[in-house]
């Protein structure tokens, strides 16, 4: 059986209480221990000899000075209380309201309501820091929501492909052949591919990559992309240009991850360009940022999904899912939560549906 706690406010007044009472003891035996004495060495320092008359007043005085403690210790007492009770409920309401602000987050109601504590500036600071972390819970788990789904729409493809190739190939159906493996292969592939970009994600978003960040020219992590991608650009007959930059463009960053960035998006332009179009990477730099710009003649994006396009699992046409494993749907989330940790920016552009294409990336030049 749990047992179940005083209230805060109940805590606080007895607390307080405490504190009144024991001062208010301390006061009463301070006087009655110091008054008389001191009333005692007036009347003698006065000149007053007569013994009835001493002790007539010592008695006055005792009768007025018992009454006016006794009557006035009890009403600072009552004000004292009254006074704690106002001042009790203002810092112990904050604190319930977070509480059951707390209950409601704890249950997994994250809309929660938490009243703005003007009390001092510890209890607001407490009230907008809760809020805050309920918000970010709230993002949280309705990012994790939406992760679990996009993943079992994700996984749900290479994995029948897979069952209905394993059924065939088990019932004889289907010859075992060169071409059979190399399908199944591909959605293994697929489902490697769908993993590794998986935790790539997850460690961006956490800002756990482990960049190394030292002085390289953008140019050349630039043309290095450029390069490796052209083999798949050269298969798919789609045309790679690259038009450097004449000046050094020297940047803090991970060369690697860099790469990573650029080979991403080169990857999303050659998905989306069809054979014969081109693709054209521009490095340059400005007063303060070196600049890459990878554009495409290809499918294009609607103006209403340009702010949409970094997220997980985004595509343009949702009917349209990638076949070869080559796309995972989480390369531009990946390309930009790096760029971000360079401490740079990435952005989409499109003039609409089949007018192509084009994601600029910004990072600081090293000054």
């Amino acid at each position: 059986m749990i047992r179940r706690r005083p209230r805060l406010a109940s805590r606080l007044m007895i607390a307080q209480a405490v504190v009144v009472g024991v001062g208010a003891g301390t006061l009463l035996v301070s006087a009655a221990l110091v008054a008389p004495r001191l009333f005692h060495e007036h009347l003698a320092s006065a000149g007053v000899d007569s013994t009835g008359v001493r002790m007539h007043a010592e008695e006055a005085f005792a009768s007025a000075f018992g009454i006016s403690v006794v009557v006035g210790t009890v009403m600072s007492l009552l004000a004292a209380l009254a006074t704690s009770w106002l001042l009790v409920r203002r810092i112990s309401r904050p604190v319930e309201d977070l509480a059951h602000s707390a209950q409601e987050v704890a249950a997994g109601h994250f809309d929660v309501d938490v009243p703005d504590a003007i009390f001092s500036r510890e209890l607001q600071q407490l009230s907008a820091s809760f809020t805050d972390m309920a918000r970010r819970l709230a993002e949280t788990e309705s990012t994790r929501t939406q992760l679990v789904a996009d993943l079992a729409h994700e996984l749900r493809t290479p994995l029948a492909t897979l069952e209905a190739y394993i059924d065939a190939l088990e019932d004889d159906v289907m010859p075992r052949d060169a071409a059979a493996w190399a399908t199944m292969r591909t959605q293994v592939a697929r489902l490697r591919r769908l993993a590794g970009d998986l935790r790539e994600s997850a460690a961006a978003a956490e800002h756990a990559l482990g960049l190394v960040l030292e002085p390289v020219d953008g140019r050349d992590v630039a043309a290095a992309a450029v390069n490796a991608a052209l083999p798949r650009y050269a298969a798919k007959q789609v045309l790679l240009r690259y038009a450097g930059c004449a000046e050094p463009c020297p940047v803090r960053a991970d060369g690697m991850r860099l790469q990573q960035v650029l080979a991403n998006l080169l990857d999303n332009a050659l998905r989306h360009t069809p054979t014969g179009g081109r693709v054209t990477v521009t490095a340059r730099r400005d007063a303060v940022a070196f600049l890459v710009t990878v554009a495409d003649t290809g499918e294009g994006i609607p103006p209403s999904q340009l702010s949409s396009v970094f997220d997980r699992f985004h595509r343009v046409d949702p009917s349209r899912v990638s076949v070869d494993g080559s796309g995972s749907g989480l390369g531009l989330t990946i390309a930009k939560a790096i760029v971000a940790d360079h401490g740079g920016t990435i952005t989409a552009r499109s003039d609409g549906a089949g007018l192509g294409s084009s994601f600029m990336v910004r990072l600081p030049l090293l000054t």
